[in-house]
């Protein structure tokens, strides 16, 4: 039970705009105008990812007046964001460190494959170049 909670949780987060939308709201309150003029996307879409957060308890909604402002249920979700985001920069930068590693050996190869390869012979009185 407890482990099917967990994934139902990372299952509400498992979505670009719904994080991008929980980090707007890392200042406080926001309406559905102001998220949707700063996200650039369709009312319809934005609904319907603002539902999911508000069913799963992530966020709640606030009504003043005519309209209705979103906040986080609770601030601890910004730990997880926040560690997600620390290991996702660890792997970015193991990532970066095994393709500069490939990158220098395919440097290498093809360093030892120029140094490998068979030289013309020259034209009667011509003199080799220092590059070749």
């Amino acid at each position: 039970m407890r482990y099917d909670f967990k994934a139902e949780f990372f299952k509400t987060l498992a979505h670009p705009l719904r994080i991008q939308i929980l980090d707007e709201l890392r200042a406080g309150p926001v309406s559905v105008g102001e998220l949707r003029e700063r996200l650039g996307v369709e009312q319809s879409t934005l609904s319907q990812q603002l539902a999911v957060l508000r069913n799963r308890s992530v966020v709640r909604a606030r009504r003043a007046g005519r309209t209705i402002r979103y906040e986080i249920s609770d601030a601890a979700i910004w730990q997880v964001l926040d560690s997600a985001r620390v290991i996702f920069d660890n792997q970015l930068v193991s990532t970066r460190s095994i393709l500069e590693d490939l990158a220098r050996e395919d440097t290498r190869d093809a360093n030892r494959q120029h140094a490998l390869r068979p030289r013309r012979p020259l034209r009667k009185g011509a003199r080799r170049s220092k590059s070749a």
